[in-house]
């Protein structure tokens, strides 16, 4: 195979996000309320993992299904106003689209539409020629991108992959968890189980370490060979905090940077936490990613508090 053009092939995960700003994550009396102005962002989690590595300076390669609908063509002219290197297979079943509640403390409750049939896959014919190209792929967990993992494996290509909040059961995002060599997740449904579904994806799968995100409470990793989670805290947002939506992929996005140079655990797992600190003050999902010396720099300040 010849040297890899891509760092990073982030395959699936792009949509449009609604986000609506309330008071509460819970639904007031009566039938209506107004709230502030509602935006349509271009989102998802793959979104966020790419852009994301596009912005710390990766050579970064997306793909996916995107509709021929009024979502899709937004997606590729942000794509484009970026300069990210994205490529898509039509979806008759259109653009996913989710709709994020995001209350004053910026939390977020989301509804995610997953229009694409459970039988959908991503042709080979298609993903084939950039997987061969590919140093590293990161797989949103969208299920039309399952039987990549064939070809990864075949290949020899390391890979990663984001459960979100999995309850450590769900078969679906199993897959993704025992076929992938890097590991992420929310603690958020596993909190009385943290130890029994960290062990269980290294004892049963491929990963090489995984993380578990505990949002204020930081987060926990567990590295293959070792027999107990360490806890990292959390890294003390430098801005005022607007909109949680995001900050799992940013922190994705840059413990990624931090391995792909080789760095210690512990050196990125503190770039991931000052990544995810800082798209925690911007509004929307996905709408200012911190770039590479600004990473630098906050995890020197970081570093030394």
């Amino acid at each position: 195979m010849s040297e890899p053009s891509y760092d990073i092939l982030v395959v699936g995960g792009t949509g449009v996000d609604t986000v609506v700003r309330v008071d509460a994550l819970e639904v007031p009396p009566g039938d209506s309320v107004f709230v502030p102005p509602v935006h349509d962002y271009v989102g998802h989690t793959g979104n966020g993992v790419a852009l994301g590595c596009h912005a710390l300076g990766l050579a970064t390669k997306f793909i996916d299904f995107l509709g021929d609908d009024i979502q899709g063509r937004t997606v590729l002219a942000a794509y484009a106003e970026r300069g990210l290197d994205f490529s898509h297979v039509h979806s008759p079943h259109g653009t996913p689209r989710g709709v994020n509640l995001v209350d004053t403390q910026g939390r977020r409750f989301s509804f995610y539409d997953g229009r694409h049939p459970a039988d959908l896959r991503l042709p080979r014919a298609f993903y084939l020629p950039y997987l061969e190209r590919a140093r590293h792929v990161h797989l949103s967990i969208v299920g039309h991108n399952r039987d990549v993992y064939d070809d990864i494996h075949r290949l020899g290509i390391t890979s990663s992959t984001d459960l979100h909040d999995w309850d450590g059961r769900n078969p679906h995002h199993r897959d993704y968890a025992l076929a992938s060599d890097y590991v992420f997740l929310s603690a958020a449904a596993i909190h009385d189980r943290l130890d029994e579904v960290l062990h269980t994806i290294l004892d049963e799968g491929r990963a090489r370490l995984v993380v578990a995100t505990d949002g204020a409470a930081g987060c926990h990793v567990l590295v293959r060979g070792e027999t107990k989670a360490r806890h990292f805290p959390a890294v003390r947002p430098e801005r005022p905090v607007l909109d949680s939506n995001g900050a799992g992929d940013a922190f994705v996005t840059a413990f990624l940077h931090a391995l792909s140079e080789g760095r210690a655990v512990e050196e990125c797992v503190l770039a991931g936490s000052v990544s995810g600190a800082f798209a925690c003050a911007s509004a929307g999902t996905h709408t200012e990613f911190i770039d590479l010396p600004g990473l630098r720099a906050a995890c020197s300040r970081a570093a030394h508090r």
